[in-house]
């Protein structure tokens, strides 16, 4: 019977400008037959794919032009040989102090970052096991930071993250962030393009509550970071009462965000959407003002229509009786016989 693979996804380090950019590496290593590759890994480029290892050959995604200088087979193999090994040694290892024997899929998420002016930030490790995180390693500043998430001591792991931080210093940070450069290079029209957004504020009644929900949605827009705030009367609405505010990518590769507030139906509050982005020199604002209520508004326009449609057949069935009155009666003008004389004169 097969095994069922549940795969799930390592959070990457989020850029706050667009001049921090990350490179990542999502690696999969599974236990046991199934239809996937038994070893596998995305890198990214930002929110961009560049490339995709299944087991036996590296395929680069998207514009691939000039970019043999940036990753080579050589480095590939390298890179895929060492993780490859280390999933194996740590797949036993854990194996060996847990019980569960379920385990069969083990992951690792390696991230660096560069931040502005050039500078090298963050480079974080994250490891996982049957869906789980394990344990997580960030390194900056020449300083490690450590962390196990599961229920073993760090000494078990002791051996396999000494190796790794000596890997770390002589050869993973430098390679990561050099080739982190060479993507930024080649791929730069892709990563610095950008895409204002497109923000609406809709509101709608709510049929359950009797009242109004008010949606800001911003959509279309690239790079993914934006800020986006709710205004009541000129000062934000608080946090507990809004709902949304997740990150969705578009089907083009744009993003899009929404963020949603539940008012009664007698508000009678001026709100505003603020949006920022790197795509505007200025925030914008958009506006919504309430005169009457959305249902009151609903209503009315129900009855105009209704009016409109009354009056429309009203003055058709007039127009349809009297044609059909006036061609049903006599034809009106003078017979022969009624100017001839009377009989006497």
């Amino acid at each position: 019977m097969d095994r069922i693979i549940v795969l799930f996804a390592l959070l990457p380090l989020t850029s706050a400008s667009n001049a921090h950019h990350s490179l990542s590496l999502f690696s999969t290593y599974i236990q046991g037959e199934t239809q996937f590759p038994k070893f596998s890994y995305i890198t990214t480029l930002d929110d961009i794919t560049v490339g995709y290892y299944n087991s036996e050959t590296y395929f680069p995604k998207g514009n691939t032009t000039n970019e043999d200088d940036v990753i080579d087979s050589d480095y590939i193999k390298g890179i895929s040989d060492y993780m490859y090994n280390s999933f194996v040694r740590r797949s036993a290892l854990l194996r060996q102090h847990n019980q569960n024997d379920s385990l069969d899929v083990y992951q690792t998420l390696v991230v660096c970052e560069l931040l502005e002016l050039d500078k090298p930030g963050k480079m974080l490790t994250k490891d996982a096991a049957g869906g789980c995180t394990t344990d997580e390693l960030c390194y900056f500043n020449n300083h490690f930071t450590y962390t196990v998430t599961v229920n073993i001591t760090q000494e078990v792991l002791k051996p396999h993250l000494e190796e790794f931080k000596q890997k770390y210093e002589k050869f993973y940070h430098k390679v990561c962030i050099d080739t982190l450069r060479n993507y930024l290079k080649k791929r730069e029209n892709e990563i610095n393009r950008k895409e204002k957004p497109r923000v609406r504020f809709i509101q709608k009644a709510n049929s359950d509550s009797g009242g109004i929900r008010l949606s800001c949605l911003a959509t279309g827009f690239y790079p993914r970071h934006i800020n986006m705030t709710l205004f009541r009367d000129g000062q934000p609405v608080a946090d507990h009462e809004i709902t949304g505010g997740d990150l969705l990518p578009n089907a083009d590769g744009t993003y899009q965000m929404r963020k949603s507030l539940e008012i009664s139906a007698a508000d009678k509050h001026k709100y505003t959407c603020s949006v920022t982005h790197l795509s505007l020199d200025n925030k914008l604002d958009v506006t919504l003002e309430f005169d009457f209520s959305e249902p009151l508004k609903t209503a009315i326009l129900s009855v105009l229509i209704v009016l409109a449609l009354v009056l429309v057949f009203g003055t058709g069935v007039i127009i349809y009786k009297w044609r059909k009155r006036r061609a049903d009666s006599p034809r009106s003008g003078y017979s022969a016989a009624s100017i001839q004389p009377r009989k006497g004169f």
